[in-house]
């Protein structure tokens, strides 16, 4: 089902009224180091609670909306740990005005000895989980969709457009390869953007239809993955859609990878369709497409080099 909406306040200060009585108040603010798009804080309460607190500009809290909603649909699957949201809210402050996430503050802690094993055989059964109400925003509708997501979010900074699809090849050209060969355009020559278009126009070749529709983070590199107290995985920051386990799991490997027991884990859980080795690259076309859009030209050399891969 679509997860349900994440209380929203007009003010920090009302929401930690609601969520900790009257007399609540911050005694301390701790500005935490980690993250590009947003400011984080650890806020201390005189209750004794401590809460995990993103802040960003107030025109940009669809950021906050759209993460809710991701963390929530992670949450409703039970397969897998996400940080308790609180709600999020904006704030005209004293004198600029801003945007506001609070979550559970997660106590970090030395990962358990089968850490990786857990974490995927948990990350396997979420891509199993039922799916088919988290992509139509009217679920009572006859024509429903199987890929997407209900509504569009973001990877990184930038917007993420999940319009539901009934194939996956067909929604992770239009909806991930399509928009981000258009936005990188200026970095291509006229010889490449034929070599881009080859490749979209081919992609049915080389990705084939999923077993099952899976809920996926999105944006699964080992930095969104938290040891908590207990030493058990935590996901944070996703960027979620249904689409196809492959994207995960590729994207777990993007940025050095998991250890191979993680690997096997998952595998026991989940077994992947034959090939996934020779698609991977493919799936992390759209990351690197999307580091190029925010962060230049380091990153083309990396997106041709797998267009190249695939049509050469």
């Amino acid at each position: 089902m679509i997860p349900e909406s994440t209380a929203h306040y007009t003010s920090l200060a009302k929401a930690l009224v609601s969520l900790y009585g009257s007399s609540v108040s911050i005694v301390h603010t701790d500005r935490l180091s980690g993250g590009d798009i947003n400011k984080s804080y650890a806020l201390t309460l005189n209750t004794g609670d401590r809460i995990f607190m993103k802040a960003n500009a107030k025109e940009n809290a669809a950021f906050f909306t759209a993460e809710a909603a991701g963390l929530s649909a992670i949450a409703e699957t039970e397969c897998i740990g996400t940080p308790r949201i609180l709600c999020t809210g904006t704030d005209d402050g004293e004198e600029v005005g801003y945007s506001f996430f609070l979550l559970e503050f997660i106590e970090s802690g030395k990962k358990r000895d089968d850490y990786f094993e857990v974490l995927g055989r948990e990350l396997a059964a979420m891509h199993k989980a039922e799916t088919k109400d988290l992509v139509n925003s009217d679920p009572s509708a006859t024509n429903t969709k199987k890929f997407g997501f209900f509504m569009d979010n973001f990877i990184g900074a930038r917007e993420q457009k999940n319009r539901p699809a009934d194939k996956w090849v067909s929604f992770f050209r239009d909806q991930r390869l399509l928009p981000q060969f258009k936005a990188a355009d200026s970095y291509f020559s006229d010889e490449d953007r034929k070599r881009n278009t080859k490749l979209l126009d081919r992609l049915d070749t080389f990705l084939p239809e999923p077993e099952k529709p899976s809920l996926i983070h999105g944006d699964l590199w080992s930095g969104n993955v938290l040891a908590d107290k207990d030493g058990k995985a935590i996901l944070i920051d996703p960027a979620v859609y249904v689409g196809n386990a492959e994207a995960d799991l590729a994207m777990t490997e993007l940025f050095g990878g998991f250890p191979q027991e993680f690997y096997a884990a998952y595998r026991e859980v989940n077994p992947l369709q034959a090939g996934y080795e020779e698609r991977r690259d493919l799936y992390n076309l759209y990351h690197l497409l999307n580091h190029l859009n925010m962060f230049g030209q380091s990153y083309l050399n990396p997106v041709k080099s797998i267009v190249a891969e695939y049509i050469d």
